[in-house]
């Protein structure tokens, strides 16, 4: 018997964590015990699969299904994406048993079959189908002649029901017809075309505002750009790409921009079979592109037969500027905006503004420039005046009060000048907005952490540890907060998982300090002082100046017993320190070391007399 996690890479994407507990869960609470109880043996677990061995075909068929309907029970209460589901399979065949290992065309063709099983079904070969006979009460469904990979011979596969179907209207009756589930899609990052490498960001942009747009549709479920844009640049098959993801349909496509017009190809594909459910191809002016985006949504919409609500209509019908080449400009700059460092977020702020020149009514431009100022003061301490964030905030907000990504920034501006209750109020209207935003759930939770609201910070960070997938920012603070509450091996679990993203990080920007400072005062908290310490020495090469990093360094040198070191720090740090930062020093457990220290006193004194014009 042969069983895998059906979307066990969306799964982990979405999740790591969280996805590796629940799968740990079903195989020791479920899938262990009904095989053990069916004098089975587990010969090996793979990461989302297991391999068992069986001395009855009966006692297999009769666990696999067991099993089946054991987990289709958990699941009930899981949102669908989050739900663990297996696809079994099951043969009847001579092994090769060696140290306690089994190989041979039996285990081959039994992790074939079940890869062409349906999720939460037991597929079989006609060896065991003819070896259960009517030994049990159950139904064969003939799933025809399948030539599986690596097989010389094809293979008849059937798939089990639980139950012999019944003759006549009374037994139909008694049958409830089962709920279909709702619509999956993956949009794939769509091909750029143009011969310009400079280009990419538009390809990109379009795909990305398609999962927008898409994600707007409750009738819906989309897999998020995190997730989907994993798949950039890769050679792949389609079947395998929606076997991976856990979704029913995929939408490839291709852009070609060059001077006023451009091309854009759509092809929505059946995730099982690998066939073109629909194709189109659109050749327009430029001015045109969000038109097409439009119709491209529509005609997925059209295609799956889902049913929009009047302001799922409307929302999806609004374009975001009637200037393309203000668009331009703002694909852009969330381009670089998605990089998160000091250097990319200052090219992003040049792009939203011209945005913004091009088009002064554009106000998800504005929301750009407002994310931008929030991040370099959360995250790089650059002395922007609070009171330019606000007025950013403020024309967004005027342009389209419903824009969640606005929200967030003035929230962040607010608690820039201290005026936490206003603050609050724009967290948890951002949140209210949009509950999948990353940027409101990490920036609202970084508020509560300031504000010693740690449960509450927990909460958020992991929500935002769920929506971006390859940050390393959420599972490091996150490991943080739950150490300061005291919660240890929760902290060292997040605190490796932060870690291990880091690493990627530093490999991929290695321009960028920020998985680096964090990354240090992590892995001092997990034990690995040395490292921590050359992690935190590249964090201050690469951003000598930056008040973070020179904050965390304190961190680091308070925690490992160096208060001398971790005081010239603090020193340097606090030299026009922004006001939202003058309560952590008091609040902070990484700092309490400090507090016996003689220059801390006169550090305390130096830093919380300042002010910030409207702040109380």
């Amino acid at each position: 018997m042969a069983a895998d996690v059906v979307g066990y890479s969306r799964l982990m994407g979405a999740n790591e964590v969280g996805t590796l507990n629940a799968l740990n869960h079903r195989r020791t609470e479920v899938i262990e015990p009904r095989i053990s109880g069916s004098n089975g043996r587990v010969v090996k677990l793979t990461g989302d699969g297991i391999l068992a061995e069986f001395p009855s075909v009966v006692d297999a068929v009769e666990c696999a299904l067991a099993v089946q309907r054991e987990m289709k029970s958990r699941n009930v209460e899981i949102p669908e994406d989050r739900r663990i589901e297996l696809r079994i399979g099951i043969h009847l065949g001579d092994v090769i048993v060696e140290d306690g290992d089994i190989f041979g065309d039996g285990v081959n063709i039994a992790a074939r079959i079940e890869s062409v099983g349906r999720p939460g079904g037991v597929a079989v070969s006609a060896a065991v189908k003819e070896n259960v006979g009517n030994r049990l009460d159950v139904a064969f469904e003939d799933m025809g002649e399948h030539q599986l990979k690596n097989i010389a011979q094809s293979v008849r596969v059937y798939e089990v029901a639980t139950a012999k179907p019944a003759a006549g209207k009374a037994a139909a009756a008694e049958t409830e017809p089962e709920t279909p589930d709702k619509p999956s899609i993956a949009v794939l990052p769509f091909n750029n075309m143009s011969g310009d490498p400079e280009q990419e960001f538009f390809s990109d942009g379009i795909s990305e505002d398609i999962i927008t747009d898409l994600s707007k549709i409750s009738g819906l479920f989309v897999v998020g750009r995190n997730t989907s844009f994993i798949y950039k640049g890769k050679s792949i098959q389609l079947q395998q790409v929606a076997s991976e993801l856990g979704v029913k349909f995929l939408l490839e496509g291709s852009v070609r921009k060059a001077g006023d017009r451009v091309r854009v190809t759509g092809q929505l594909i059946d995730g099982a079979t690998g066939g073109h459910v629909w194709a189109d191809r659109y050749d327009r002016d430029l001015t045109d592109i969000f038109a097409i985006q439009d119709e491209i949504t529509k005609t997925i919409v059209d295609q799956l037969k889902i049913r929009l609500l009047p302001e799922e209509k409307k929302a999806i019908a609004q374009a975001p500027t009637g200037n393309v080449e203000a668009y331009t400009s703002y694909l852009k700059g969330r381009e670089y905006y998605h990089y998160m460092t000091k250097r990319f977020l200052r090219l992003a702020r040049q792009m939203f503004t011209k945005a913004t020149e091009l088009d002064p009514n554009f106000a998800r431009a504005y929301a750009g420039i407002a994310n931008c100022d929030a991040r370099l003061i959360g995250m790089f301490g650059e002395p922007i005046p609070a009171e330019e964030i606000l007025a950013v905030t403020a024309q967004a907000l005027a342009l389209d009060p419903d824009l969640a990504e606005a929200h967030a920034a003035h929230g962040e501006a607010l608690a820039v000048i201290n005026r936490s209750d206003e603050a609050r109020i724009a967290f948890e209207r951002a949140l209210q907005l949009d509950p999948n935003s990353f940027e409101a759930n990490y920036s609202f939770g970084r508020f509560c952490f300031r504000t010693n609201e740690h449960e509450r910070a927990v909460l958020l960070y992991k929500r935002a540890l769920e929506l971006q997938p390859d940050d390393s920012q959420a599972p490091l603070m996150l490991a943080l907060t739950l150490q300061s509450l005291g919660r240890v091996d929760e902290a060292n679990e997040y605190g490796w998982l932060g870690i291990k993203r880091a690493e990627e990080q530093l490999r991929q920007h290695p321009e960028s300090s920020r998985p680096a400072q964090l990354g240090g005062v992590v892995l001092a908290k997990l034990g690995e002082t040395e490292r921590g310490k050359e992690w935190m020495e590249r964090a201050l090469e690469i951003d000598p100046d930056d008040r973070l990093a020179l904050y965390n360094a304190a961190c680091l040198w308070a925690q490992i017993g160096v208060p001398d070191r971790a005081i010239d720090f603090l020193e340097r740090w606090s030299k026009g320190v922004a006001v939202e930062t003058r309560e952590w020093i008091k609040h902070d457990p990484d700092i309490h070391p400090l507090r016996t220290h003689p220059r801390y006193e006169k550090l305390i004194e130096s830093i919380m007399p300042v002010q910030v014009e409207g702040a109380p």
